[in-house]
Order: structure tokens, then C-alpha cells, then sequence
């Protein structure tokens, strides 16, 4: 699914996402199951959101996940980093007896839905029904898009058909906070104007620490990143 060319997503030079286009917002928390494994999302209460508003990308706002001009008073330094070539171009192959596996690590982050059921690496390796649809079930599962799986004979990838919207991570499982899980085909433009390739489903860092601006890479984790919502998805900080 591609978005409608009125929606998109702006970085702004060492300041928040720009969102155009009425994009909705809301809630995304992953869940897991008693062994602390992701298998589920659920969606949780919606932002209210205008036509236009501005997302922080600092990790410093008082009022995440909005912008309110925190960027400047602590100097962020929001630099892209990232590379700009299409995600095949950045994935290493790997191939099953009936499905392939494409993974760009670089854009991990960090939801672990691949980790279920014996590993997404191990899953498309077997030749049996089960595993190759647990394997579908943890790439599409995958926020980022890091991990696409393939049908090997008609070449095509098993993607949801995600309506355009922006899910406001959280992880109570890590008892962090996660990215903008961008879904559904919006266009994302860099600063100096340069479109990101289109994809059905991206993550955007919003804890301002990423290496691979303006993507996430799974920082958040490490360094305890609380957006302070955690009310509003039942997450215990303590």
C-alpha cells in the first residue's frame, strides 16, 4: 500500500519529524508471552492529531510524542546518518527450501519478534508448513522491516497491507519505550530533500540516540529510553 502523496514525514534539520496529510496516530505496544518473547501488537488510544504536527526526535520533550521545541535548548544534534540506498541493495539473502529471507541488520530495532518459535534464521531453514508460516508470521511482524520473507516461486514478499498510519511504540517487556513505526507507504523526506525509499513499513528514531538517524536502531533499549507514556499501556517502570 502506498500512502496518498499529501501524507508524508519531514526531518528537519537537528529538529523534530514534520508529518503532513492528517496522518493518524496512535499507540503501539508489543506483546509478549510468559517466557518474555514478543508475539503480538496491540494497538492502544489514538492522539489526537491535526492535518499538520510536528513529532520529537530528540528524546527530550516534555510532551512526546510531540515536539515542543526542546531540540534547541539542549543543542541536538539530529544528523542523518543513514545510508540512502533501497533496502535490497542493504540485505543479506537467505534462502529456504520455500520461502527467502532478506535482512538488513542495520535497521534492527529491537522488537525480537523474530525470536519466536525457534529463531526466524532457523525457521526458514525447515521444509514443513508450520515453520514457513511462523517465518511470514515474525517477518511481517518485523516494525522495521528489517527482516522481509519471499515466496520462492512467485518471487513476491509477504507484506500486511498496513493502512498509512504512525504507531507510538512502547515495550513493556524491556520497560522502554520504542521508535515511530511508520506503516502503510508514507513517504519520508530528509532534510536536504532527499525521499527515502518508499516502504510498506519503517521505524524512526525517537529516542535522539540512534547511529543510523533517521533511523532506529535499537538505542532506545539500551540506554532505558521512557517516553513517560507508560501509564497508558499498563508498563511499570520501576
Amino acid at each position: 500500500m502506498t500512502a496518498p502523496p499529501e501524507m508524508s514525514i519531514t526531518v528537519t534539520e537537528n529538529g523534530p519529524y514534520m508529518v503532513a496529510g492528517g496522518v493518524p496516530l496512535a499507540l503501539q505496544t508489543i506483546v509478549s508471552d510468559e517466557e518474555d518473547i514478543s508475539v503480538e501488537w496491540r494497538e492502544g488510544g489514538s492522539f489526537d492529531a491535526e492535518r499538520e504536527y510536528r513529532l520529537c526526535r530528540c528524546g527530550q520533550s516534555s510532551t512526546k510524542p510531540f515536539c515542543d521545541d526542546s531540540h534547541e535548548r539542549v543543542g541536538f544534534d539530529g544528523t542523518e546518518t543513514a545510508t540512502r540506498e533501497p533496502y535490497l541493495a542493504q540485505a543479506e539473502e537467505q534462502d529456504g527450501p520455500t520461502l527467502i529471507l532478506t535482512d538488513a541488520e542495520q535497521l534492527c530495532a529491537f522488537a525480537r519478534f523474530c525470536d519466536y518459535g525457534g529463531r526466524i534464521w532457523n525457521l526458514v531453514e525447515r521444509d514443513d508448513r508450520e515453520s514457513a508460516a511462523l517465518t511470514v508470521r515474525e517477518a511481517t511482524r518485523c516494525p522495521s522491516g528489517r527482516l522481509v520473507a519471499w515466496d520462492r516461486s512467485t518471487q513476491e514478499p509477504h507484506e500486511e497491507s498496513y493502512p498509512p498510519s504512525i504507531g507510538v511504540v512502547e515495550d513493556p517487556t524491556e520497560k522502554v519505550s520504542g521508535p515511530l513505526w511508520v506503516r502503510g507507504g508514507i513517504q519520508v523526506i530528509a532534510a536536504d530533500g532527499h525521499r527515502y525509499e518508499v516502504r510498506s513499513r519503517i521505524t524512526l528514531c525517537r529516542c535522539g540516540r540512534s547511529s543510523n538517524k533517521p533511523f532506529c536502531d535499537g538505542t532506545h533499549a539500551a540506554i532505558g529510553f521512557d517516553d513517560g507514556l507508560g501509564a497508558a499501556t499498563g508498563v511499570d517502570r520501576e
